[in-house]
């Protein structure tokens, strides 16, 4: 029986590539497995060379599973019926030079099964959301980075596809583009739709994301919410102290997880409530001044460079 919730599967997915002039094979992704429920917005991290790119080729059919199983919508993956419900952007979009952004993004409407007026005004939709507009008659050759990359997202949505997989959607764009593909995923999600994507830009993924996976060396290193993976329950603390001698400083390494003396200031790193109230009777006893108590949380920054480094 399919699980309807379950828009994206990856079971034990592995991908073994031969080195040239030798006998020697190496896996760039080994036994990954995740699940990508309707509605996510989730992302797919990871140092560069860690096999991500190569996983979505993969879920694509880009290039050919060595082991393991993919589902897209129930849908055994790579297969014409699963694919047919994806919009998909790859990490650099090839156009062909001579074509316009009207003509590619029509063709891969085309290849979608659309055609006729319903193509027509899906075109100008996607066109004018991406913000293309302008340049919609100009050959991909003229065209900047950015352009071509927003080219290649417009052709991802204009099917309206049930699933987005995006390899790393918000390379070579500017400011206001990373606004705007941002919005994107979040008007995609309240649609009900579901989004896939990869990226190096941790402050876009922590504020999108609701699901996380990190990959690292081709293997999963962490894998659920975002809540969950940034430790909701273990609080962190920066405590200021003034007027501490070296005596309290000894003391209080033995309760803090980091003291450093900044001047005449002591400041401490505290993990949990207990640790806190420890440090604050052991340094209001020995007659330091308490300066601060700065709450502090793990930002994805924080996990990824402690999970994939």
């Amino acid at each position: 029986m399919v699980d309807s919730d379950i828009v994206l599967a990856a079971h034990r997915l592995t991908k073994t590539f031969a080195i040239p002039f030798t006998s020697r094979k190496v896996d760039a992704v080994s036994r990954v497995s995740f699940t990508v429920a309707r509605g996510d917005i989730f992302g797919f991290l990871g140092p560069n060379g860690a096999g991500k790119t190569t996983t979505i080729k993969m879920l694509t059919g880009l290039i050919a599973i060595t082991s393991g199983t993919a589902t897209i919508l129930g849908e055994k993956a790579p297969s014409p019926e699963a694919l047919g419900k994806v919009g998909f952007l790859p990490e650099n979009p090839s156009i062909y030079p001579y074509l316009t952004p009207r003509e590619f993004i029509t063709l891969c409407g085309r290849l979608s099964g659309m055609a006729g007026q319903p193509l027509k005004h899906a075109v100008v939709h996607a066109a004018d959301r991406m913000g293309i507009t302008e340049v919609m008659n100009r050959p991909a050759r003229a065209l900047s980075k950015g352009m071509l990359q927003r080219t290649g997202l417009a052709a991802a949505l204009v099917h309206t596809p049930e699933l987005l997989i995006l390899d790393e959607p918000m390379g070579g764009l500017d400011p206001v583009g990373r606004k705007q593909v941002r919005d994107l995923i979040f008007e995609q999600a309240r649609a009900g739709r579901t989004v896939f994507f990869s990226s190096h830009i941790l402050s876009d993924v922590e504020m999108l994301c609701t699901n996380v996976c990190i990959l690292h060396k081709g293997k999963v290193v962490a894998d659920g919410t975002m809540r969950s993976l940034l430790g909701e329950g273990a609080r962190r603390s920066e405590i200021t102290l003034d007027g501490a001698s070296d005596e309290l400083c000894t003391k209080l390494q033995a309760l803090a997880a980091k003291v450093d003396r900044i001047g005449t200031a002591v400041v401490l790193e505290v993990q949990g409530d207990d640790a806190v109230r420890a440090v604050l009777e052991c340094a209001l006893a020995n007659k330091a001044r308490v300066e601060s108590v700065t709450p502090k949380r793990e930002t994805l920054e924080d996990v990824f460079v402690r999970l994939a480094i």
